[in-house]
């Protein structure tokens, strides 16, 4: 039954800007795709974690020009539907999305575990703007004490996110497990993440 898993609540990505004009520059010069993708948070999570996890997926309010206040708002309008003993995930926007959300405010419900996958520190970033209001605060302490484990995951290869954003992360935070991988190039556009799935697995026996 799906209310006797462990729930694990994941937080995609996005996009931000700072103004309309820096918004539909990005529309007029991305480029579209046309390939199916194939993500490790989607079907690979599904295979390797659904029979013991109930994953839950919100699709966050606009992808595409994300604000916090309003993935905040949704975001709570979830805390009802959530059990003690949760997994959080957030990638990339949605890493710091927890970041922020959870070093800011009390979480009502007990968290085994967050995951930041190729989180952003702040807006030095090489190619995306890092607006609406995702700034974090100098103090990042109710992070940790929100969860029993925090694991935050670079790639050596990123571009989008680089690992110098994990060296800023490291410089605030005490107890938290920082890992960078050298085989996973990227922004963590990978069909399988194995790592994860263990690290999941193993929270749930040591709990």
């Amino acid at each position: 039954m799906a209310y006797a898993k462990t729930q694990i609540f994941y937080i995609h990505g996005g996009n931000t800007f700072k103004n309309k004009c820096e918004y539909l520059h990005f529309l007029k010069t991305r480029d579209p795709s046309i390939e199916k993708k194939i993500a490790w948070n989607d079907k690979y999570l599904d295979d390797k974690l659904g029979k013991q996890f109930y994953i839950i997926r919100p699709r966050m309010p606009r992808q595409d020009g994300a604000t916090f206040s309003e993935w905040a708002i949704h975001f709570e309008r979830f805390f009802p539907k959530l059990k003690n003993n949760l997994i959080l995930i957030g990638q990339s926007l949605g890493g710091i999305f927890l970041a922020k959300y959870l070093s800011e405010h009390k979480f009502p419900k007990k968290i085994l575990a967050v995951y930041l996958v190729c989180p952003p520190f702040d807006d030095t970033l090489p190619t995306d703007t890092l607006a609406g209001g995702f700034k974090l605060k100098s103090n990042l302490s109710l992070l940790e004490k929100n969860c029993k484990k925090l694991t935050l995951m670079f790639s050596k290869n990123d571009m989008v996110v680089p690992v110098s954003q994990a060296k800023k992360y490291a410089a605030k935070l005490k107890n938290a497990n920082i890992l960078v991988y050298k085989h996973i190039n990227g922004h963590f556009q990978i069909s399988e993440f194995p790592e994860i799935v263990k690290m999941i697995k193993s929270d749930v026996r040591n709990w």
